[in-house]
């Protein structure tokens, strides 16, 4: 491929990617009238849509799907670490584990909502961050213990080895030795999860309500019997849309080192 080629597909791809979010930027902006007409660039823009999603409670549920989404982060990461280790270093559950720790990925979510939702029944915990964080780690801490299992195997036993003949114990060879080795894989694991968690409509919708209600719902919610309040929803979509950007910016050179050194093999 030549080199105007090479230019002319990025530009492809690039307005591929970009148009999406440019017409949700517009619609945004919008007025109902104007809405009908989705190939008019030239209009007044309004604030409506951006007011209506500010008293409606938008602002709110972001709130909510980040306390869910920091915290189911936070218990996979660290269950998932010290899963992934195990799995690495001592075969924990056989060979099949490696590959059986993803079974929950081909169950229906169906499947386990309805115990879920009987548990957080029985304990009372219905409509809160406890059942909906609970739900979200049966299919986010699988994820970030596989993912991590190919980083601590790319790691050399010899390197602890050498720790503990230095006078560490286990742990403090893992904490010393193995885990700054794979930082970048950990960070990588936790952006992943986070949109994974973030993006979560199915058990929000059963197990969260009132204050609780994550922003996926609260989208969801602009579909009505009235129709599609396409202003408003497009502006809660650009709300749902600006933290994942901001984190996915953020850990941009981890993300990159963590995905290319995860294949990597001593």
């Amino acid at each position: 491929m030549t080199g105007w080629g090479r230019r002319l597909f990025v530009a492809t791809a690039c307005l591929a990617v970009a148009f999406p979010y440019g017409w949700v930027v517009l619609a945004s902006f919008k007025t109902g009238d104007d809405l009908n007409e989705p190939g008019k660039l030239a209009f007044e823009p309004t604030l409506d849509n951006w007011r209506e999603i500010g008293d409606g409670g938008v602002l709110q549920s972001a709130v909510s799907s980040v306390v869910v989404g920091v915290v189911t982060v936070a218990i996979a990461l660290v269950a998932g670490t010290l899963g992934a280790y195990a799995i690495s270093r001592f075969r924990a559950g056989g060979s099949a584990t490696r590959f059986g720790i993803l079974l929950s990925q081909l169950m229906p979510p169906a499947v386990l909502v309805v115990p879920l939702f009987l548990l957080a029944f029985d304990f009372n915990l219905r409509d809160t961050y406890v059942a909906v964080i609970a739900s979200h780690l049966t299919f986010v801490l699988p994820v970030v213990t596989w993912f991590l299992i190919g980083f601590f195997d790319a790691v050399p036993k010899a390197y602890e080895e050498q720790a503990m003949v230095d006078g560490h114990g286990r742990f403090g060879a893992f904490r010393r030795v193995v885990l700054p080795q794979v930082w970048p894989g950990i960070g990588a694991a936790g952006i992943f999860a986070f949109v994974l968690s973030w993006n979560d409509l199915f058990y929000a919708l059963i197990l969260a309500g009132g204050n609780t209600t994550t922003l996926p719902v609260k989208i969801a919610s602009y579909n009505t019997f009235r129709g599609v309040e396409l202003g408003a929803m497009s502006a809660a979509i650009l709300v749902s849309v600006i933290p994942v950007l901001v984190a996915c910016f953020i850990v941009q050179r981890r993300l990159v080192r963590g995905i290319s050194g995860g294949g990597l093999k001593s």
